[in-house]
């Protein structure tokens, strides 16, 4: 995190913890805000990476699961990178500016998914520079966030995964939420609109944040997570995530497999645990009807709810799911209350 900003947040209020903003001095109040107010959250758990030179776009179109040869500098896409075997080593959040294409990801495994992209940039005209130092990301949501936020931009992106850029920022309407927007730039560009934007919401802190994620159904990938799950299981087909119809990137053949073969046995759920203690990506699940080798599943992120407990997104097998309870941990732990997602989830194929 760049230092200018870190002082600035201190200034503000922000309790860290592993370089990352948990709160502003409320916890309690920020997860109830999140859901129901108006915020301005600090997303510097999020990472910048860029990619520039002539061969950038084909390299990201070869490399990721979804089409980037279509991208327009007014769109923004969600994609996986994947390993051989078609096991997420992340999942980012892509948009292009000035001819370069910025890779929003989280921090904590930034630096091995660069490490890795750069071992095929090869002979191509690509260069690869981690930003996250340099830039910020900072998160703006709640029902009246569009016209608080618009008096500050100006015309603000209106579809899902939309961009617009103005005052040294790109700002991206996130999906499955009316007024939901990540702010991407650097220091002095997010700093300013920070101060003309603080007065008029709450500040929150990276759970807080998070909790929209996991009610609207984002998943994402940290370092106890890579390579736990293929995009599928994460529901990135059900939510643009993947396209069935570009051509090879690493693990190809079996994200497609599942597609047009299989039935998809395992899929992202969201859940309720009430517990004290907060669920750590990559925690086990247990079910005593599963047969699976593979175990009941995985928490695939985790924060504090309104009322006490955690809500989390969980990645476990459709038939777990549907044979009775599953808990988390061992056999004695806290039962999983599962919630609707916002939208479907197609476990099979439909026929053409």
């Amino acid at each position: 995190m760049h230092p200018e900003w870190q002082s600035f947040l201190e200034q503000q209020g922000a309790v860290y913890q592993e370089a990352v903003v948990q709160h502003f001095g409320t916890p309690e109040s920020e997860s109830a805000a999140a859901m129901t107010g108006n915020i301005l959250a600090d997303c510097s758990d999020l990472g910048v990476l860029r990619f520039s030179g002539e061969d950038a776009r084909n390299f990201l179109h070869n490399q990721l699961s979804n089409d980037v040869n279509a991208l327009q500098d007014t769109e923004s896409r969600l994609a996986a990178y994947c390993n051989p075997k078609g096991r997420a080593l992340a999942v980012i959040r892509l948009f292009v500016l000035d001819d370069s294409f910025y890779m929003l990801l989280p921090r904590n495994i930034i630096e091995a998914v660069a490490k890795r992209l750069r071992m095929f940039v090869l002979m191509s005209k690509v260069v690869i520079d981690d930003l996250s130092d340099d830039f910020a990301v900072a998160g703006v949501a709640g029902p009246e966030s569009a016209q608080l936020l618009s008096g500050y931009i100006g015309d603000l992106p209106t579809a899902p995964s939309a961009v617009v850029h103005a005052k040294g920022l790109s700002v991206i309407k996130l999906p499955q939420h009316e007024s939901r927007y990540l702010l991407v730039g650097n220091v002095a560009g997010i700093k300013s609109a920070w101060q003309q934007l603080a007065t008029e919401t709450q500040l929150t802190g990276q759970p807080a944040w998070q909790l929209l994620d996991i009610h609207t159904g984002q998943p994402q990938v940290y370092a106890d997570t890579v390579e736990a799950f293929v995009p599928q299981m994460l529901n990135m087909h059900a939510i643009d995530g993947v396209n069935f119809q570009k051509g090879c990137y690493p693990g190809q053949e079996i994200v497609a497999r599942m597609y047009y073969l299989g039935k998809l046995k395992r899929r992202m759920y969201l859940a309720h645990v009430q517990q004290d203690q907060r669920p750590a990506a990559g925690d086990p699940l247990f079910a005593s009807h599963s047969d699976s080798g593979q175990g009941a599943g995985q928490v695939v992120m985790a924060s504090p709810a309104v009322d006490g407990g955690y809500d989390l997104l969980m990645v476990c097998p459709v038939s777990v799911i549907d044979a009775g309870p599953v808990v988390l941990g061992s056999e004695n732990g806290p039962k999983l209350k599962v919630l609707p997602l916002p939208y479907d989830v197609p476990l099979e194929r439909k026929a053409s």
